[in-house]
């Protein structure tokens, strides 16, 4: 069946006051490797769909992935059964009306196209590149399309149909590991020759690494690190929600200038440096939101229940999915660091001493309120000295807070990098800071 049958089938079978539809396919390949060999390819096709009732002010949510009528109609009945369960919320105005959606293409036929053998190529110039090192390369290659469909029996209709392209590795000696990744929308999104050549410098520079003592150090930050501080901020305050429960970083600081003034971010669906799409899950149009400007803290995300909360404030097309048990509110999900005028060389010759960071680990929030995080650095951390790389040192555990590591911000790479998780999607450069505080070696 169709989307736009699939809407009609269920909206027809509702008995609620109002109705909403989300549908998503995903039709996406996977090929994994591990020491310097394929051993997986597999695919995966799917529907979920999920229905949102409404009676009166209450809200039910069911999710199924059987699309025949019976099914649907089942799934229509349950959610109505679930809506009248729920208590009244009085902050819940209904589900939104149709507004204009902007398009954008985000669809390349190549990666929609892309068969196993061409990831397996792909894939093989990595290991090729790390077995003539003597090293051990794993990691995985991803291509596919996905299709997220909307609808709601107050006239909101949005389809839109994607690609998606990404690849990662890790490049391991017997005392070191390196990492790459890269994603996007097209496939030559990912080079894998560029990939494998970036992740078997890291873990050549990275052998026999040493200890290095806990304490406060200026770090140059590859992208891979600048995206965790990105999505650590996303979810410690970047949402409506979490202002309006009053547990955002972003409390008492709009319109404050708390970060260098070089630091710019903001969430954009419809940049196609990114992976775009034009809409949310509630089918809303999605709006570019600056939420720092020149280190200013301007704004936030919202969806059209925190938008109906707040007195004159518009939803921003940042929904998230319909979920019986998530209730997150509002989010990112394509999150911009704008560029800036240096490059990792330029970073490193400027250092005195300090540490070159590929990426971090294991990230969890101490404190939202300051986003105070720890977590480890990983697959290649290095000592600068004078500015030139004076060899590797182990993974580091740190305990910092994000926004004043960016309020010391020195420097931010020209170029750009976009890298997803299942979270979201950065388009991010390079940053050096002044301080970040590490608290020792992991073991």
């Amino acid at each position: 069946m169709t989307f736009k049958e699939i809407a009609h089938a269920i909206m027809a079978e509702s008995p609620a006051d109002e109705t909403e539809v989300v549908c998503r396919r995903r039709d996406e390949s996977l090929t994994r490797f591990a020491n310097n060999h394929i051993h997986q390819n597999v695919t995966e096709t799917n529907h979920e769909i999920a229905v949102r009732c409404v009676s009166g002010s209450r809200c039910g949510i069911a999710v199924s992935n059987i699309v025949h009528p019976d099914g649907l109609r089942k799934l229509a009945q349950l959610a109505f059964d679930l809506a009248k369960q729920q208590p009244e919320n009085p902050d819940f105005k209904g589900l939104p009306g149709p507004a204009l959606i902007v398009e954008t293409p985000a669809f390349d036929r190549f990666a929609a196209e892309c068969s196993p053998a061409q990831r397996a190529n792909g894939v093989g110039v990595i290991c090729r590149k790390a077995a003539e090192a003597g090293y051990n390369a794993a990691g995985s290659m991803t291509t596919g399309t996905t299709m997220l469909g909307v609808a709601n029996s107050k006239g909101v209709f949005g389809q839109f149909e994607s690609t998606l392209v990404d690849a990662s590795t890790v490049v391991m000696s017997p005392t070191s590991s390196g990492w790459a990744q890269a994603s996007g929308w097209k496939l030559d999104s990912v080079n894998c020759e560029n990939l494998a050549e970036e992740s078997v410098r890291k873990a050549r520079i990275g052998e026999n690494p040493r200890d290095c003592d806990p304490g406060e150090y200026t770090v140059i930050l590859d992208p891979y690190a600048t995206a965790d501080l990105l999505e650590m901020m996303a979810m410690d305050g970047m949402s409506a929600l979490a202002f309006q429960e009053e547990r955002s970083w972003l409390n008492g600081r709009l319109g404050e200038r708390i970060l260098s003034d070089q630091v710019t971010i903001l969430d954009d669906g419809l940049d196609d440096e990114g992976i775009p799409i034009p809409f949310d899950y509630e089918g809303q149009p999605k709006r570019a939101v600056p939420i720092v400007d020149a280190g200013i803290c301007t704004g936030m995300v919202y969806d059209s229940f925190t938008a109906g909360r707040q007195p004159g404030a518009v939803s921003t097309g940042h929904a998230t999915e319909p979920s019986p048990t998530d209730h997150s509110g509002p989010l990112p999900r394509n999150l911009f660091m704008r560029a800036g005028m240096s490059n990792v060389d330029e970073m490193i010759a400027s250092t005195k001493s300090g540490l070159y960071i590929t990426r971090f680990w294991y990230t969890r929030t101490v404190h939202p309120r300051d986003v105070v995080v720890t977590g480890m650095t990983r697959d290649g951390t290095f000592r600068i000295r004078d500015g030139e790389i004076a060899g590797a040192v182990k993974s580091m555990r740190f305990t910092q807070s994000y926004l004043e590591a960016l309020a010391d911000t020195l420097a931010i790479g020209s170029m750009c990098r976009t890298v997803r998780n299942e979270y979201a999607a950065f388009h991010v450069p390079a940053v050096k800071l002044g301080r970040f505080r590490f608290t020792g070696a992991t073991k």
